[in-house]
């Protein structure tokens, strides 16, 4: 079964509704299982469980069939996400443009080229989704890497 992994903040911030938004949208179009991740971290003590995180995205987008809700502990965000898409090996990871660049510096540190998309392509096998939300209309814009 083809699975999409999509992180988010909590609450949902304006880019965590147009990137969930794709990933539903991805989900749906590729008759895939969706995954909406939240990373607590360690460090800044803020512990929010799975209900909260289903609650936030129900109340947004009503109930989502074939979706789990999954909140992982860590010390860096990006790379509990990494973790957490290799765990599903995920066939899409939807992420917004801003976790582009963050995942950007992390990779920047474990290879020499700091192409995101290109890493998860290469090391996770999946196609990468990047969001980015539109100011000048109420929407969003993506862009897809395929890694087939």
């Amino acid at each position: 079964m083809p699975q999409v992994v999509v992180p988010v903040r909590y609450p949902l911030s304006e880019n965590s509704r147009a990137t969930l938004a794709e990933a539903i949208r991805v989900a749906e179009e590729e008759d895939a299982d969706l995954t909406v991740l939240h990373v607590n971290l360690y460090q800044n003590g803020h512990k929010i469980s799975r209900s909260q995180l289903k609650s936030a995205v129900e109340r947004e987008f009503g109930h989502l069939r074939r979706t789990r809700y999954v909140v992982r502990s860590g010390m860096l965000v990006e790379e509990t996400i990494l973790d957490e898409v290799a765990a599903q090996d995920a066939d899409v990871v939807v992420i917004g443009d801003k976790q582009v660049s963050r995942w950007r510096s992390m990779v920047r540190r474990l290879v020499d080229d700091p192409d995101i998309e290109h890493f998860l392509r290469e090391e996770l096998d999946c196609d990468v989704v990047t969001v980015s939300p539109d100011s000048k209309r109420s929407g969003y814009s993506a862009s897809r890497s395929s890694g087939n």
